[in-house]
């Protein structure tokens, strides 16, 4: 009783109130059907990869996007791997809380290479390229070295982006800046050129050969800082976009997606309500039907539910939860008590035969548990199928479901044996509770028995 006590305290300390984050670090993780978001799904060019290292390849990439994500201080985003078949890969990506899609695009990262382009005679800007061991290659922030940083110019107050070049990069700029000395050259992100707090275009005069290192001027320190972050964060090594007619569209999502967060509480508030009812139904039912041993099951149901919240809080780095996850917790929620009424029954069974109010406690549990753990081992192996599947086929709802209905099951099996076990033994070990009346067994059916 002493450790159910302190296990429960436990559990209550990190959920009440659910993001005290006192156990868990950020309260419950909810996913895009609970808490609203963008979903975001990108075919990779795989063209160019040699054959094999295709996995490994699509780990980077998953690294990169998750780095840049994290740089941005955007909590519970999800990015997984999906195989589709063969060479043909795709990277989901899902921001809880960003329902402005195209902010999500943006704050993946896709769009954050930098390249610096120069004016032709008609005033558009081209890409500025040179000529690295024969082949011509465009000048871009793929080449900066991962250790950009922002500082202050001590002259004018302004922010400088200073960045340094990768050997490749190096040569490129020698060449570029020598042919552009007294010309603009401007930088862009993605199609739209990096402008300053004034609107202006950042396009500087080369007024120096630049070979190892450089400068970006113009931005604002908010600005520049962030840029630092996404760069430092890593590039992209194969092009992510998606497959059209035969040809591959750049940065173009294969799927997207938004979930606005009104929908996502309306979700929340038909689960709540849902749960309610049930729950209630059940009381309902185990108090007539169970009297002293339904109360019982009340109370350790109740324990089991806090703990449940409590395990779906302190793992939330691991856990989200999503609408299939909390139908899974309803759904096991009904197999705790499932497993309270299998054993209530077989201490009815032995009350009627005569049995001692012990005795019958003891047997009930020992004739329930084959029952109660075949039943649950069969659900085990089903959860670990679904789960297995969703991951597999990119399912995460299955996945949801599967998790929390594992969970769940697992730990009715604890509450049941355990908690309805101990409180059962405390009562009946004090005779505070005699009559068998109030474990829902007629008396005279007792005498006729005997």
């Amino acid at each position: 009783m002493i450790f159910i006590l302190a296990l429960f305290g436990l559990a209550l300390w990190s959920i009440v109130p659910i993001n005290t984050k006192l156990l868990g670090p950020n309260g419950l993780r909810q996913g895009l059907d609970l808490k609203g978001g963008s979903y975001l799904v990108y075919q990779a060019d795989l063209s160019d990869v040699e054959s094999g290292m295709e996995d490994e390849v699509m780990k980077g990439v998953k690294g990169v996007i998750e780095r840049r994500i994290n740089a941005l201080g955007i909590t519970e985003s999800t990015v997984r791997i999906q195989q589709r078949s063969g060479r043909e890969y795709n990277i989901a990506i899902e921001l809880p809380g960003i329902v402005d899609i195209e902010k999500a695009k943006e704050m993946v990262g896709l769009f954050t290479v930098l390249e610096f382009r120069e004016q032709d005679e008609t005033g558009n800007w081209t890409i500025a390229t040179g000529m690295v061991n024969d082949e011509e290659l465009p000048l871009t922030s793929r080449y900066f070295k991962e250790n950009t940083y922002v500082t202050v110019s001590q002259t004018s107050a302004e922010a400088l982006l200073i960045f340094e070049w990768d050997e490749t990069g190096a040569q490129l700029s020698k060449q570029i800046t020598t042919r552009l000395l007294g010309k603009q050259l401007a930088i862009f992100l993605g199609d739209e050129p990096l402008r300053g707090e004034d609107g202006h275009i950042i396009a500087p005069t080369v007024q120096a050969v630049i070979e190892d290192s450089g400068q970006i001027t113009g931005l604002s320190l908010a600005d520049a800082t962030e840029l630092s972050k996404l760069l430092n964060a890593g590039r992209i090594d194969v092009p992510l976009g998606r497959w059209a007619e035969g040809e591959f569209q750049p940065s173009v999502p294969l799927y997207e997606r938004t979930v606005d967060a009104t929908l996502g509480q309306d979700s929340i508030n038909k689960s709540l309500m849902a749960a309610g009812i049930g729950i209630v139904l059940l009381v309902i039912f185990v108090l007539v039907y169970y009297r002293l041993p339904g109360i019982i099951a009340c109370c350790s149901v109740g324990i089991y539910g806090v703990l449940l919240l409590a395990i779906l809080d302190v793992f939330s780095s691991y856990i989200t939860l999503t609408l299939p996850g909390v139908a899974g917790f309803i759904v096991s929620l009904g197999m705790a008590v499932d497993a309270n009424v299998l054993i209530f029954e077989r201490m009815k069974e032995e009350l009627r035969k005569g049995s001692s109010l012990a005795a019958a406690v003891e047997a009930g549990f020992n004739r329930a548990w084959t029952a109660i753990r075949d039943s649950n081992i069969t659900t085990f192996i089903v959860c670990l199928i679904l789960i297995w599947l969703g991951s597999e086929l990119g399912a995460r709802m299955v996945s949801g479901f599967a998790i929390t209905l594992l969970i769940g099951v697992a730990l009715s099996m604890f509450t049941a044996i355990v908690v309805t076990r101990t409180f059962l033994r405390l009562i009946v070990g004090s005779r505070v509770v005699t009559n068998l009346a109030a474990y829902g067994v007629q008396v005279q059916t007792v005498r006729n028995a005997k």
